[in-house]
């Protein structure tokens, strides 16, 4: 049965130049009853203005997909690795055994905020050592498809690879009347990432909306000033 989330009804929680969004339960905010979808734990909406962001913190087990809608964001780790985050480049990084890393609006980008979605799944084998992976995939969002971004099943292609064999995430960037069909899914998980759409059934999601689904996948038609999209295909749910 599908479920509309709207971007209003959504936990909010904020610290010094960073205000968040949650789909589900996240940090303070807790709720037996909004835990997870399938096996998404989080997908959270954040804004960091310039020269602020989430100083060094840990993590371990999980795997963490960034996607980034304006401004740039600047990945750094304690593994090393080091990356510069925008618009069109896919981004996840695999928390394996344990990592502390730190995200941060570029200051370069003076006085202007970063828009993210930041989305977690948990791996198949929660050991293994950390690891990190960015690919840019402008061109591919630039023909209005439906594009696999990060996944962990064998049988799919796509941009970067998680450790969870029964997730893939897609995104697409659609023109206004742009027109893509979701795939059928055990679970899945739309969020309208900016500007609006027309979801076959459910009816118009706007920019924060989410829809979860299970079962048959559906047409999705951008509004008037076009849509940003990214679905979670999910072919198992936690605990079961």
């Amino acid at each position: 049965m599908d479920l509309v989330v709207r971007s209003a009804d959504r936990a909010a929680s904020s610290m010094p130049g960073v205000r968040s969004r949650h789909c589900f339960s996240f940090g303070d905010h807790y709720d037996p009853d909004n835990t997870h979808h399938g096996i998404l734990l989080a997908c959270n909406a954040e804004q960091v203005a310039a020269g602020t962001g989430f100083d060094t913190h840990p993590h371990r087990a999980v795997e963490i997909v960034t996607w980034v809608l304006s401004g740039s964001l600047v990945h750094q780790d304690s593994e090393g690795h080091a990356g510069l985050v925008h618009p069109g480049l896919a981004q996840r990084m695999s928390a394996g055994t344990g990592v502390l890393h730190s995200e941060r609006n570029d200051r370069a980008v003076e006085g202007a905020d970063v828009r993210f979605v930041q989305m977690w799944v948990l791996p198949d084998e929660p050991g293994g050592a950390p690891s990190y992976e960015q690919r840019d995939v402008s061109s591919e969002l630039a023909t209005g498809t439906l594009i696999p971004v990060a996944s962990g099943d064998p049988d799919q292609d796509a941009a970067v690879r998680i450790g969870n064999r029964g997730a893939t995430l897609f995104a697409a960037r659609l023109a206004p009347g742009g027109t893509v069909d979701l795939p059928d899914a055990p679970f899945g998980h739309l969020y309208l990432a900016d500007g609006a759409a027309e979801i076959e059934g459910p009816g118009l999601l706007s920019d924060g909306d989410s829809l979860r689904t299970a079962g048959d996948g559906r047409r999705v038609t951008a509004g008037p000033d076009g849509a940003e999209l990214l679905f979670w295909r999910m072919l198992t749910r936690l605990g079961g």
